[in-house]
């Protein structure tokens, strides 16, 4: 079974921001992802963050375009009534970051990858880093 990678919203915007020095690793990921090898998931609220924080640098349409190819190798998770319940509910210190994990869990995926790796310390699923991540890639 291939891996299902939630990422979080700090490394998509590291990815279609290409922000130094992280892009490379999550870059990787992407192209994993576009080989078939593993899958990627982002939430719903994610692509309105990703669009707000990167349009303020760079050209709106640019970034709409980014999203757009984007959108072609990853899939979204629907952000959900019950989701946000359990947010609203839960032990995280950060709604954000309550929403995405129960995005991740509301659609199955096996690790999450985010730069925050505190942020998630009461995650069920495994939480790495993209570095983290393509290290055990190489120690399989």
């Amino acid at each position: 079974m291939k891996d299902r990678l939630f990422l979080d919203t700090n490394v998509v915007v590291d990815l279609l921001g290409e922000r130094e020095p992280f892009y490379d690793s999550v870059a990787k990921i992407a192209t994993l992802a576009d080989k078939g090898q593993i899958q990627i998931i982002v939430s719903a609220l994610t692509y309105s963050t990703v669009y707000y924080v990167i349009s303020r640098f760079e050209e709106k349409e640019l970034v709409k375009e980014k999203i757009r190819k984007f959108k072609v190798i990853a899939k979204t998770s629907d952000l959900t009534d019950k989701i946000i319940d359990k947010a609203l509910s839960s032990k995280f210190r950060d709604f954000e970051d309550s929403l995405q994990y129960y995005c991740a869990v509301g659609i199955d995926c096996n690790i999450l990858i985010t730069r925050n790796g505190k942020d998630f310390k009461d995650s069920d699923i495994p939480v790495l880093s993209p570095d983290e991540y393509l290290n055990s890639l190489r120690n399989k």
